[in-house]
């Protein structure tokens, strides 16, 4: 039997990051990526720009895990990305989901956090525009 968080496929950029599937929560994709030098900015911290991938990739599996439920599949494109970081990611894993805040027909708002160690204490979080042409 197939596991859905297992089948979803990710993005060349997310696999460059080392980004995977962890697990399914209220049927959206938790992704993690474990700290190795391809996310690695200043020495043992997270790069910020690799936060911001793994933050704006789970964004775009949760959007995608609802549309193909619900039988869509159109074109994502970004409108506002707005990435808050929290406190550096250290040497440790790292997980992030997506929650959808609105899903209209011609657009998507989500919120997104990534955490390390405790979730009540989210390493960044974003907040995604996305139409949907």
């Amino acid at each position: 039997m197939s596991d859905p968080a297992r089948d979803l496929v990710l993005p060349a950029y997310a696999r460059a990051l080392g980004i995977e599937v962890h697990a399914l929560e209220d049927d959206l994709p938790v992704l993690t990526v474990d700290f190795g030098p391809n996310v690695e900015g200043r020495p043992g911290h997270f790069h910020g720009g690799a936060t911001a991938g793994l933050l704006e990739n789970a964004g775009y599996a949760a959007l995608r895990a609802v549309l193909v439920r619900e039988g869509r599949n159109p074109q994502l494109k970004p409108i506002n990305i707005t990435v808050q970081y929290l406190s550096a990611g250290k040497q440790k894993q790292t997980f992030a989901l997506a929650r959808i805040t609105r899903l209209g027909r011609r657009n998507a708002n989500l919120s997104v956090e990534a955490w390390q160690d405790d979730r009540n204490r989210p390493i960044a979080t974003a907040i995604m525009n996305i139409l949907m042409g």
